[in-house]
């Protein structure tokens, strides 16, 4: 029957080895070095860092202390020993936004009236849109994006009137608030685009899922800001 110990070690020796997969480390490295570039290339990593060099003391305790097979100076606690296994499942099969946000996605037209698209909003609650001529995508409008050029538009004359949005597509491409993304990225590669973009100040309002990538591919799902706050 395993021990605590047993399970900690075991699961800590994994995440080694997934470690010197994401750093490409075939030769011998200590672990904490190795962590710290694995850091640099993964930001699951970044997220479990401190977690891990914490184990990585508790694991040195109990392998270069131990005096005998039955007995080791820290036998973890079990709390312990299933939150490290957690974070070996999380970097072995991360979470892909593929898998958690792949959804059939309303796409309009550049040649779609603006009425066309404020009854959808009323109907299916959306704040994104994205917009093609064809298959090819021209820009992502916003309810905000919207509520702007409703703003400069009131008081003119017949001003609600055959507008396209194609009209609104160029007053919100002032901004450029969306990037397409590949169905096998992590979640936690999503949310540091947008941490990122927010750093440097280009707010993504969406993140748009095709097979690889690519604006001229499927249009397969929508991760906003809101999305990845709900994932756990």
């Amino acid at each position: 029957m395993s021990t605590n110990s047993d399970r900690f070690i075991t699961a800590f020796n994994r995440i080694d080895h997934t470690l010197r997969e994401i750093a490409d480390v075939k030769e011998f490295m200590p672990f904490y070095r190795l962590l710290d570039r694995a850091r640099r290339k993964n930001p699951l990593v970044q997220k479990y860092e401190d977690d891990l060099r914490a184990y990585a003391d508790l694991r040195n305790a109990i392998v270069h202390h131990r005096t005998s097979i039955e007995f080791v100076i820290a036998e973890p606690h079990i709390q312990i020993v299933e939150e490290i296994e957690a974070i070996d499942m999380a970097l072995a099969k991360p979470k892909l936004v593929g898998q958690l946000f792949r959804k059939r996605v309303t796409m309009f037209q550049t040649t779609d009236s603006l009425t066309y698209m404020l009854k959808i909003i009323r109907k299916r609650k959306y704040t994104q849109f994205p917009v093609y001529t064809g298959q090819q995508f021209q820009g992502l409008i916003t309810t905000v994006g919207i509520t702007n050029w409703l703003a400069t538009s009131m008081g003119k004359e017949n001003w609600s009137k055959h507008v396209t949005l194609q009209d609104i597509l160029f007053h919100e491409k002032k901004l450029k608030n969306y990037k397409f993304i590949s169905k096998s990225m992590t979640i936690y590669e999503a949310e540091e685009i947008f941490k990122e973009g927010v750093e440097r100040g280009q707010r993504y309002e969406a993140l748009l899922i095709t097979e690889h990538g690519r604006p001229h591919q499927k249009l397969i799902g929508m991760v906003t800001p809101i999305d990845i706050m709900k994932v756990d």
